[in-house]
């Protein structure tokens, strides 16, 4: 063949080489991303190749969902879709993105884990921030033995979360979300927590129950070591820690501004009026403030409390039950003349 000949057939087939390179480098390799900034992709256990497509659609630039789809089939992303929260980053190519995806390579969440006053409510608030059926969280946290190998009973488990923020994956499943949750709060049960509740005598759940009670007498932070003194006070002596918040509790009626003597005979274990000691478990998930003001209680002689009657969310504590009267009669006068029943 002569030179001529060959520059004929050499030309076409290079002109066609660098077509197809052009359109690989078009479809694989130029930005995935139409956006400016960082956009998040949700994939669930539900998710096909098509619905991922359509979750990815209104983020890819132009041709770039069309490389996905010719990888996809490509390396059968159909039967290895992982799910996960993914992160379309501007800059990324059609290609990293794919291998991102198909890999599993999602980025955490940040999860606070908030301070409920019922299972329920944590199920709820967990589902709207991961990948959990609300109705598997409470099944798992009402189950006894699956609350038992986390070393803890239904009436208890409250006590293995400490409101903090944590880094997860949002396709967290319950089991491994439950065992992390234990982890944190083994940690957060160090060496100088777990000696000061020795020294008043209080296992770690004990000190979140008292704990939960405090939090929900007051939100002012500064007065919750004086209120747990006043109850390690009653624990002290036997005498029923009479807290209103209990009766809520028992009642799950969370919406009573007054307790009334119709409501301190409800027969309920979480009853302090009538029961002695620490309820059985906590009534609420208790705020790291009020766990550490009860190891770090201010100790007096105060076996009464009642909310100051200028409704300041602070108290006036009383040592004799003379004084508690008085205190509590302001109390009743300022609630009957703001009409709160």
């Amino acid at each position: 063949m002569n030179r001529s000949k060959a520059k004929y057939y050499l030309i076409p087939a290079a002109l066609c080489l660098a077509g197809i390179a052009a359109m690989g480098y078009y479809y694989f390799f130029t930005t995935f991303s139409s956006q400016q900034e960082t956009q998040y992709v949700y994939i669930d256990g539900d998710d096909t190749a098509d619905s991922v497509y359509a979750k990815l659609k209104p983020l890819a630039s132009d041709g770039a969902l069309t490389g996905f789809r010719t990888l996809s089939r490509h390396y059968d992303y159909a039967n290895h879709i992982r799910t996960g929260r993914y992160a379309i980053n501007p800059g990324e190519n059609t290609l990293n993105t794919f291998r991102m995806m198909r890999n599993g390579k999602q980025v955490p969440i940040m999860l606070t884990i908030p301070e409920c006053r019922t299972m329920e409510q944590m199920a709820a608030r967990l589902s709207q921030k991961l990948m959990i059926d609300s109705t598997t969280v409470i099944q798992a946290l009402t189950d006894s033995r699956f609350c038992h190998k986390l070393g803890y009973d239904t009436l208890t488990i409250a006590c293995a979360f400490v409101p903090n923020t944590y880094e997860v994956y949002w396709n967290t499943g319950i089991e491994r979300l439950m065992e992390r949750m234990v982890t944190e709060h083994d940690r957060f049960w160090n060496p100088e927590r777990m000696q000061k509740a020795r020294l008043i005598r209080l296992t770690p759940n004990e000190v979140s129950t008292l704990a939960s009670i405090i939090d929900e007498e007051t939100a002012n932070n500064a007065e919750k070591p004086m209120i747990a003194g006043m109850y390690l006070n009653r624990l002290k002596i036997g005498m029923p820690l009479q807290a209103d918040p209990t009766v809520k509790f028992a009642l799950k009626d969370f919406a009573l501004k007054r307790i009334y003597h119709i409501h301190l005979n409800v027969n309920s274990p979480y009853n302090t009026y009538t029961n002695t000691g620490l309820p059985p478990g906590p009534i609420k998930v208790a705020s790291i403030q009020g766990i550490d003001a009860v190891l770090n209680h201010i100790d007096h002689t105060y076996l009464y409390m009642c909310a100051k009657e200028d409704f300041s969310g602070t108290h006036n504590f009383a040592t004799t039950y003379l004084e508690h009267l008085k205190n509590a009669a302001r109390y009743s006068d300022a609630l009957n003349r703001r009409g709160i029943k």
